[in-house]
């Protein structure tokens, strides 16, 4: 079938998959798809390496704090990047970052060689590299595709990164290294990285998005620019601050503990670990999928940061369990309502946002949402020995909901979401 064939059978496609119309988007799905998988199998493959050299909570914080504090660092500059170079560009110099990283750690795992400050240093370099992607992904889409396919594009892309990235990714990863190791997992997620970089420059290159009626300006007027929107943009401001928070509340537990939680206190294993991330991938393609194929809602700003705040609650329930499938069952929940609203936070940014600051902002919102999360990595060792794991997955399952209550009071969010309606 050619890309013709296909663009003009688009219409029958159901309302979730009307971006395959677009030969483009269909080359940057493939790149997508290998690439999401490749970093689903890292992950479990990284904290399984870990644990092989000896290492418990703290080692393990340590690692990921790195890659947190490396994502941090160059956050916003990514954004000026973002709406100065053309994206395609950004996207191969990550992949190739990535490709380079992961297929070094997967040598020295293979060959004993792996040492703790290594693990740490690679975590550092494909977080920064990171920091460019999603400001550079976040604005080139609207380029691809047209307006009215991108509440679409999120919500196939919200399915796949929790289905691909949370679920197959990780139940490969851990089937890999329960009958070979570690090593063998990150050699399986190298090479699916260079797989991505090949489909990716299949993708055409466009041109930078900018006002036609701006000038050369510098890097930090650019970045003074985006800082000023978000700050007098409301509903843009409140939804970051309270995605810090949660981010705060949430990404210890669930990157650092959570494995320790199966290991330790329910006597699983890496295979367990993997499905309980798989149960999460799923519930966040479900939620996906689900919004992707209806209508945005018209109070969109209001049901997004409820679902955010009450979906967290799950995390209680983890704290409490006495059987692996109990965080199954907490996780699919927990998926379903974390991914639901990427789907309408991401048409927001890419439909309220002036197209010449959607890298700066999409940079912002990537900054103030993971600014915590270097302290929420180191901390979850240390506070779940002082306080117990069961008080700690209770604090991140009740709190978040209370934060998204008030910042949908004090922004003001019912009224401008009325005033301001997408669908």
């Amino acid at each position: 079938m050619t890309d013709t064939d296909v663009e003009t059978r688009g219409t029958r496609l159901p309302r979730a998959l009307t971006p395959f119309r677009h030969p483009a988007y269909r080359r940057l799905a493939v790149a997508l798809v290998l690439a999401t998988f490749a970093g689903g199998v890292w992950v479990v493959g990284l904290v399984w390496e870990v644990i092989r050299l000896g290492g418990g909570p703290a080692q393990l914080s340590l690692v990921s704090t790195a890659g947190a504090v490396g994502v941090l660092l160059p956050a916003l500059l990514g954004g000026v990047v973002a709406d100065r170079v053309p994206q395609k560009v950004i996207l191969l110099g990550v992949a190739m970052t990535e490709l380079a990283c992961m297929g070094l750690v997967a040598a020295f795992s293979v060959t004993d060689l792996t040492r703790l400050w290594q693990l740490a240093v690679v975590a550092f370099v494909i977080g920064a590299a990171m920091a460019f992607y999603y400001p550079a992904y976040s604005a080139w889409l609207p380029a691809l595709v047209p307006e009215e396919d991108l509440l679409a594009v999120n919500g196939f892309e919200g399915m796949i990164r929790p289905t691909i990235g949370q679920a197959l990714g990780p139940a490969v990863a851990g089937v890999v290294v329960g009958i070979a190791s570690p090593g063998a997992a990150l050699t399986v997620a190298a090479l699916s990285s260079l797989g991505g970089l090949v489909a990716l420059s299949t993708v055409p290159l466009t041109p930078v998005r900018r006002d036609a009626d701006r000038g050369p300006t510098s890097v930090l007027h650019d970045l003074r620019e985006g800082f000023a929107y978000m700050v007098r943009t409301p509903w843009l401001l409140a939804t970051l601050i309270f995605a810090s928070l949660m981010v705060f509340l949430i990404m210890g537990p669930l990157e650092v503990l959570l494995p320790f939680l199966i290991k330790d206190r329910l006597g699983g294993g890496p295979g367990d670990h993997a499905v309980v991330l798989a149960a999460f991938g799923i519930g966040g393609a479900v939620g996906s999928m689900t919004v992707a194929s209806l209508r945005l809602p018209r109070r969109y700003l209001t049901w997004m940061n409820l679902m955010w705040g009450f979906g967290c609650v799950p995390f209680a329930v983890m704290g409490i369990a006495t059987a692996v499938w109990q965080l199954v069952v907490a996780a699919f929940v927990l998926g379903v309502f974390f991914s639901a609203p990427m789907v309408i936070w991401g048409t927001l940014l890419q439909r309220r946002v002036p197209p010449h600051l959607l890298g700066r902002v999409s940079s912002l919102d990537f900054f103030v949402s993971v600014s915590l999360m270097p302290i929420s990595m180191a901390v979850a060792g240390p506070v779940s020995e002082a306080i117990g794991l069961r008080t700690t997955f209770l604090i991140a399952g009740t709190v978040p909901a209370l934060v998204a209550v008030v910042a949908i009071v004090a922004a003001r969010l019912p009224q401008d979401e009325i005033a301001h309606p997408l669908d």
